[in-house]
């Protein structure tokens, strides 16, 4: 049974092509890839694909831009297989991660997500530790060694204290992915969402932690430019609401507690309102002091 990867594409062809290489590169040859081009600029990435003599990779290039959301729809409606991946463009698989996820999968078929283990790479790939992720995976995440098979209202509270998944590492079962859809306004925060709308439907999270991806952290990411103008934490607020009222109609009251308090998105904008406040940006300041009063 062949694993399902799909790459959005929108970037630097550089890093893109560091990831197919990363594919290519599997201890198993057990999969399938399909690269969904959104119409990048650069016509090399075309040239790239024309170059690659594998049956296993099929390049999509779609004819004008249509934004990641549709792009994650468009993944999600080409798959054909049992388990899917949506892999980020810049991120890197390790040589084990095939192996790794199908393996979980015949050990827990009825897990609808796997969270494989994950290192965090910088721009030029250096293994790195931040701050950020450490508290994720250190305070956070579940505690307990082995894989787990998590649900219901426990993980979803703990989803909603902090959200310590890593997207693009994910494995989804395919007919379980598509019983939802990716939410609209909420381009930053829309991976958490969708996950949480699976949990909210009775779905299971299987945690894995077997070492085989490296997640691309980049210092000037679409979610890290918006934490400047506090424009992120406007969408986070509006989720969280959402995502509370989905709790309260479960009767799930730790859940929407979680949801309500939002404790690590408030952290987080208490660690950058110091920086703001140094560089004088008042409108950060203020956008950044209602998030973590609930002003």
């Amino acid at each position: 049974m062949p694993l399902d990867i799909f790459i959005p594409y929108w970037g630097d062809p550089g890093y893109l092509k560091e990831t197919v290489r990363s594919v290519l590169a599997q201890d198993s040859g057990d999969w399938r890839l399909t690269v969904v081009d959104d119409a990048y600029p650069d016509l090399t990435v075309k040239e790239y694909f024309d170059g690659i003599d594998d049956e296993r990779i099929t390049y999509i290039r779609k004819e004008q831009n249509e934004g990641i959301t549709a792009n994650y729809r468009t993944c999600v409606s080409l798959a054909t297989e049992e388990l899917m991946t949506i892999l980020g463009c810049d991120d890197v698989l390790l040589p084990n991660y095939v192996d790794t996820i199908l393996a979980a999968h015949r050990r827990f078929p009825e897990a609808a997500i796997i969270q494989p283990g994950v290192q965090i790479i910088d721009e030029a790939g250096t293994v790195v530790t931040t701050l950020a992720d450490t508290a994720k995976q250190k305070l956070v995440r579940p505690r307990g060694t082995g894989l787990q098979l998590v649900s219901g209202e426990a993980i979803a509270a703990n989803l909603m204290h902090g959200d310590w998944l890593y997207w693009p590492s994910l494995a989804f079962r395919t007919a379980k992915i598509r019983e939802v859809d990716f939410r609209e306004g909420f381009p930053i925060i829309q991976d958490l969402a969708l996950v949480m709308d699976m949990i909210y439907k009775g779905d299971q999270l299987l945690i894995e932690p077997t070492l085989c991806f490296s997640y691309r952290r980049h210092s000037a990411s679409a979610s890290s430019s918006k934490l400047v103008d506090g424009s992120r934490f406007a969408g986070e607020r509006e989720y969280f609401s959402l995502a509370a009222g989905q709790a309260k109609e479960l009767d799930w009251k730790r859940a929407e507690r979680a949801a309500r308090l939002r404790l690590t998105s408030r952290a987080h904008a208490a660690t950058l309102l110091p920086g703001a406040l140094l560089s004088r940006n008042h409108t950060a300041a203020k956008a950044l002091a209602r998030h973590i009063f609930g002003l």
